[in-house]
């Protein structure tokens, strides 16, 4: 096997978040060309239509001056951004202008590197040679089953199996410095088509691995919606460990698909809006008093106060990062050098008790 077994995101070699924070220009910005998708994931909320609706969530494409304008934006911040995560809460390759988004980003000279999330679908040597041209450093594909009868069951989706497997080795020939990512859930394979995963895409991509499906979504049951039992490790195999203090808040932020800017990539019921691009640039959204007051929240050990961040897997089943032991140093920094706005709440609101409510 020519790949490496390694997950999709580098968990060596991390920036040590205590010596840092607060951060001036984040190191991430999430931006999603589209907070649709064509699969119905049992496992994902998007893939729950009728939920979404209920949330008066957008569902489309990110219209291409949202997007250049954000990236615009990019240009107050002291320095360009680490990453740029071209994926939220749909299928990228919805958008049909995706391939001129990653070119202006990367043109821009305000982000140092590009990736997306695929569920294959439009993984053709039409739509990817413009994709490739363009300079998407990296490409995650995610699998979800190795039968079309799997993709059907989990994914709601009449998925041409071998045609994507052969999209997948023309990429892989024709993907220039491209870096390729496949990962698979165990939960959706048998142990012997464990072996057949690594076999059929062992030797077309760079590194590839077994995740784990994980309670991630805030106000989400996976395990409710989808039928699948999760286990006791986390998503990356590693042992559970409990977090009190989400670091993501503290050197990322997302903008969704209509422009709306969530403290968080997980917001996928836009309970934690902290501004909107279209209107406010990005470096005042980052430093504001939304952004802010939910930093402090965590950093004052309130975070199960809030109805949103409170319910909250991530933290405990795919974390590379923790700061919790550096909260009381952080908290004491983080008052002195931040303005703080007694008079805003954070986003999410605070889980109350019921006979207050």
């Amino acid at each position: 096997m020519k790949a490496e077994l390694k997950p999709r995101i580098n968990l060596e070699g991390r920036t040590l978040l205590e010596t840092v924070i607060p951060i001036e220009t984040p190191f991430i910005v999430f931006i999603d060309p589209a907070s649709s998708c064509n699969f119905k994931c049992t496992f994902c909320p998007t893939g729950h239509r009728g939920m979404i609706a209920e949330t008066g969530r957008y569902q489309g494409a990110m219209k291409y001056d949202v997007f250049t304008k954000a990236i615009d934006d990019l240009a107050a911040f002291s320095k360009p951004i680490k990453v740029l995560r071209m994926y939220k809460d749909g299928e990228p390759f919805l958008n049909k202008r995706l391939a001129d988004m990653i070119r202006y980003a990367k043109q821009s000279g305000y982000v140092d590197y590009i990736d997306t999330t695929t569920n294959g679908t439009f993984l053709t040597p039409e739509r990817m040679k413009p994709i490739i041209a363009a300079g998407l450093d990296k490409l995650n594909i995610s699998v979800d089953g190795m039968t079309k009868e799997t993709y059907q069951e989990f994914t709601g989706f009449n998925f041409d199996f071998d045609t994507f497997v052969e999209n997948v080795k023309w990429l892989y020939d024709n993907k220039g410095d491209m870096e390729v990512s496949i990962k698979i859930p165990g939960e959706l394979i048998t142990e012997d088509q464990r072996q057949l995963f690594f076999d059929t895409f062992g030797d077309y991509c760079d590194r590839i691995f077994v995740e784990n499906f994980a309670p991630c979504w805030p106000n989400f049951d996976v395990e409710e919606k989808s039928g699948i039992k999760i286990g006791d490790v986390g998503i990356y195999q590693q042992k559970l460990k409990p977090t009190d203090t989400c670091p993501y808040i503290f050197y990322a932020m997302s903008v969704n698909a209509d422009g709306l800017v969530s403290s968080c990539f997980l917001d996928w019921g836009r309970k934690l809006i902290i501004g909107d691009v279209r209107t406010t640039p990005l470096s005042e959204i980052w430093n504001s008093d939304k952004m802010n007051a939910l930093r402090l929240q965590h950093l004052e050990g309130r975070r199960c106060e809030n109805k949103v961040c409170g319910s909250c897997g991530q933290l405990t089943h795919c974390l590379p990062d923790n700061i919790d032991d550096h909260r009381p140093m952080l908290l004491e920094k983080f008052r002195s050098i931040v303005k703080i706005n007694p008079n805003v709440a954070a986003p999410g609101g605070l889980n109350l008790p019921i006979a207050a409510e």
